[in-house]
């Protein structure tokens, strides 16, 4: 199994979710099934069916939240060298055409959100800035055509 990147903040989040779907949501959707069984005949009853679907879904959430924490190798950002981007840092870009600045954290897959400012480290950008330091270029093919950046600012 190979090793999968994750902040603690991102692990937390993932933990809390699945302690959430085994504790609330797994208890609660038994209990939908059992009273829809209640009502009679399975072959036409629609609140079955869509606790029965519901089921399922958690039940596929659950073994997928189990994987990824079971394959999470947990990182201190606060530990990785400053000097370069790495997992974990937040990076200033400076679009080279524009001056528009973009700010984005270096995430794993796992966390990645890029309405929060946070991009993996297996994106296309992300991979671009992977190892840059303060004042390099970064170019990316981006659908919208290529776009080149400049590393201003490591955290």
């Amino acid at each position: 199994m190979k090793q999968v990147p994750i902040t603690r903040q991102g692990y937390d989040a993932l933990r809390k979710e699945l302690e959430k779907l085994k504790s609330i949501e797994r208890p609660k959707n038994i209990r939908a099934i059992e009273e829809a069984r209640a009502h009679g005949d399975l072959s036409e009853n629609a609140e079955f069916d869509a606790a029965k679907d519901r089921q399922s879904f958690l039940e596929g959430r659950i073994r997928e939240l189990e994987y990824k924490l079971s394959v999470a190798d947990i990182i201190d950002p606060d530990n990785q060298p400053k000097d370069r981007a790495v997992f974990g840092c937040t990076v200033v870009l400076e679009n080279i055409d524009s001056g528009d600045e973009v700010t984005y954290q270096l995430v794993g897959p796992e966390e990645s959100n890029i309405k929060e400012g946070r991009i993996s480290i297996d994106s296309p950008l992300g991979k671009g800035i992977i190892g840059k330091r303060l004042g390099d270029e970064i170019s990316i093919n981006a659908p919208a055509g290529k776009r080149q950046y400049e590393l201003v600012d490591i955290r």
